[in-house]
């Protein structure tokens, strides 16, 4: 079954951001299609700055694919300092694409 997982990132910049997702993909520059985000099990992501940080809202295939990527994004975040947080996560009931 396919989920929405929604983190908010208190105290997170747009520098620790885009270091992380440059260490994911393996290589500089912002992430814009899907072939330079190769992460098995996403189908989509999304990242906004708030007031007070940052927030990401991914859509996966499974609760599983998920928490694959966890292995390899927690130890990036740590090492950025990013704060721990909790991530809020839904089962997709409808969704929509172009």
């Amino acid at each position: 079954m396919s989920i929405v997982v929604v983190f908010e990132l208190p105290g997170m910049t747009q520098a620790q951001y885009e270091e992380s997702a440059e260490k994911v993909a393996g290589r500089p520059g912002p992430v814009k299609s899907p072939s330079d985000w190769p992460v098995p099990g996403l189908i989509s992501h999304t990242s906004a700055p708030t007031p007070d940080g940052w927030l990401v809202v991914d859509v996966w295939e499974t609760q599983e694919a998920f928490e694959r990527f966890g292995e390899t994004i927690i130890p990036i975040l740590r090492d950025l300092g990013v704060p721990d947080a909790q991530p809020k996560v839904y089962p997709v009931f409808s969704m929509v694409t172009r």
